[in-house]
This record gives structure tokens, sequence and C-alpha cells, in this order.
């Protein structure tokens, strides 16, 4: 019972928080109507289910709440935004990534046949771009964008039938994602570290942008990435085969379903770049590789940029933090119903995920209270011509034979 007490005033907690955004009254029980339901054992999370858990004649009720009625999701979510921050705590993890919610037709906002790591392959689907804040009191959902692609920007006429606003024109998930970062900051979300999938990391728009912002990443890339300067142009798997054996690390990168997620580690600091880069420098920037245990041809890339003093076990540790998005994701379409809406004009998607989010944030809150998510520290086990891998101290750094070869901006970094 006393468990049920905490988990309803936490619950009246937030809706206390977010009740000015509901100039009604009548709007304001029935968005507490909705979240109580996204929340509840209804076997699926669509209108007319949602309806009858909360003793609702019908649907309609609800979908006026998402597609017609006058509030404000975006400033709906800064209220979920703060209180995830505070029920979290500070120095977490940005955590970028998108997901797919598979649908059938053609009219619902964004909608067509695209890839999706949902089904894992070409799918009817639409595709959100997220964020997600973690620390190890626990992780939630804290941002999110509608990717239109260009088969419906460039149709007005059908953006207009979705109810896609003229301003919105086609912008690509990294441009949602950069978009998505400066609000995070600007909210004012107390996160020291992003992190994000190759799709993200080898955007140099984006991994530049955190960079002029302070903020420290460890993102990952394709293989194929290039690591350019004066002294030449490396691919880098081609940097990292060169590592000497006791340049890696075997590492926890956090723990998962089944224990610890142990690799091998290999990190090197690049050079420093005198036109991007204080003299001295605050942050140095890394190239990274993970190997696993069971198959050393499985081999992950990442690139860093950490401030100084930072080594590659809490580099491998921010790494290991990137799953804790799919976390959310699961936990948010399982439990909260964040992929069993039935709206198809753009404000309804939007008010739903919001919704949903909120909803995913109060169980976030009231694990991280339990303490059901408490994360310790990761362990780390430390092992013991002229290639470009040069020991520094406790560490090892790329060598560049002149100094001149930091003197232009490296964009592949």
């Amino acid at each position: 019972m006393t468990e049920v007490a905490d988990w309803a005033a936490e619950l009246e907690s937030m809706f206390a928080r977010v009740a000015g955004r509901f100039a009604r009254a009548d709007l304001r029980w029935r968005m507490r109507d909705y979240v109580r339901g996204l929340l509840g054992r209804a076997t699926r999370k669509n209108g007319w289910q949602l309806a009858e858990w909360a003793g609702h004649r019908t649907p309609d009720g609800f979908q006026r709440l998402l597609n017609s009625s006058v509030w404000d999701a975006d400033a709906l979510l800064d209220d979920v935004r703060a209180y995830v921050g505070e029920r979290l705590g500070p120095d977490g993890v940005l955590i970028i990534d998108d997901t797919g919610f598979i649908k059938k037709g053609t009219t619902s906002a964004g909608v067509g046949r695209q890839y999706t790591g949902t089904s894992g392959k070409i799918d009817n689907c639409q595709i959100g771009v997220f964020a997600a804040y973690a620390t190890g009191s626990g992780r939630a959902l804290v941002d999110r964008e509608l990717y239109l692609p260009k088969a419906w920007t460039s149709d007005r006429e059908r953006c207009r039938a979705a109810k896609i606003p003229d301003a919105r024109g086609f912008a690509t998930k990294g441009e949602l994602a950069r978009d998505i970062v400066r609000r995070c900051l600007a909210a004012g979300l107390p996160a020291t570290w992003v992190t994000a999938d190759e799709a993200y990391g080898q955007d140099w728009n984006f991994r530049r942008l955190l960079e002029q912002h302070g903020l420290a990443y460890v993102v990952a890339v394709p293989k194929s990435q290039q690591i350019k300067s004066l002294a030449g142009i490396w691919r880098i798997d081609e940097l990292t085969d060169e590592a000497p054996g006791d340049a890696w690390q075997r590492l926890s990168c956090g723990d998962g379903a089944k224990g610890p997620r142990i690799y091998d580690w290999a990190g090197a600091k690049l050079p420093a770049n005198i036109i991007f880069d204080p003299d001295p420098p605050t942050h140095h920037r890394w190239v990274m590789a993970r190997r696993s245990l069971s198959d050393p041809e499985d081999v992950a890339y990442h690139l860093a940029y950490a401030p100084v003093g930072v080594e590659i076990a809490e580099l491998a540790r921010v790494a290991g933090s990137r799953w804790a998005i799919e976390e959310c994701f699961q936990a948010a379409k399982n439990e909260c119903g964040l992929d069993e809406y039935e709206v198809r004009r753009y404000i309804g998607w939007y008010r739903h995920i919001t919704l949903a989010m909120l909803a995913h944030a109060v169980l976030a809150a009231l694990a991280a209270q339990t303490g059901a998510e408490a994360r310790g520290a990761a362990e780390t086990d430390q092992l013991s011509s002229r290639s470009p891998w040069q020991r520094s101290g406790g560490s090892w750094t790329l060598f560049c034979p002149t100094r001149e070869a930091t003197a232009i901006p490296l964009p592949m970094h």
C-alpha cells in the first residue's frame, strides 16, 4: 500500500507541474485520464480502450485532446524535460537515436516506405528522432521530432491535409538531432556528455555543434570514417589496426541484462587542432575501437571529445550508455503506449508522443526513488617502429610528425 501511495503521489506531483499548460479544467482532467490510461492495464493503448479504461462512453474526448484542443505540446515537453533533470540528477548523458512506428496507409503525417530498426527492414512507417537523458539513477526520453521524407515536404497539398505547417520544410535526421541538442541545452538539461550511433556520429556538423557548446561526446562512426591531417589521411579502422597489443584494455561499458558488458577497448588521443582549440586545450579528441571478446573480427569504432584528464575507461562507460535509449523505447512502447496511437495529423503525433513521454518519465522517477535503476561504476581490468600509436603518460596518442599538421581545421575528426 505504501508503494501504491508513493506511485499516486508522484503522478499527482507531475500533474500539478503541468496543469498550467491546459487553460480549461476539462482539458486538464482529460489529460489526466489519458496519461493514467497510458499507465494502466489496457491491452492496447488505442482510443477506444483508453476511453473504456477511463470510464468514457466514446473516445471523442481523447481525440479532441490530441487533434483540436488548444494547448502547447512543446511547452508541456519543457516541463517533462525539467522534471527528468530534477529526478534523475545532474552530470548525465544525452543520447540521440531514432525509432520507427509501423503504420498502414499513406495519410499519417510523415508515413512512407523507409528503413527502420524497429523491424530491421524497409517498412511503411513513421520515424521519430528522440533524445534520452541517462544517469546512474535511470533514464527517460526528453525530446522528439517527427522526420518528414522529401516525398512529403515536396507535396504541400499532402502536408496541408495532415495539418503539417507550411513553415516545416525538409530536414535531415541529423539536422533534427542538432535542433534537439540546442533545445536541451537552452532548457538547462544538466547533461555533460552526448552519445549517438554512427548515423549521427559520422556527421561532422553534429560533432562540431557539441564542441562549440563545450559538450563532451563519444559517438559511433563507420569503419570507413576518415581521419585527416597534413601528415596523412587514414580510415579509422586502419588506424586502430595498428594499435599495439598493450594498447588494448578489457573494460566494462556498463551492466546489461546478463551482467557487465565486457569488451576489449583501444583508444588514442588525436593531435590538437590549433584553429578550433585553445592553448592549452581543455579537451582532447580521441579515436577508439571496441572489440568483441567472442568474435575478434567484430569491431566497432568511435570518435570522442573529452575533457583533459579523462581516461578510456570513462569513455567506454559513456559509449555503453547509448543502449539506455533503446531501453527507453522498449519501456515507453510496452508500458506507456508510445507507438499505439491512432492519430494521423502532425499535431496529434506530437501531442500523443509527448503525453507518453510524460507517463514514461513518471515511471523513471519512481524507479530512481527506489534505486531500482542504480548502477555502479564500470570495472576496469588493466593490461599491461614508427607506428602512429605512441605512449604518452598513462594513455596513447596518435603521433603527428610536425606541428604544422594541426594548423588547419580537421573537419573529418
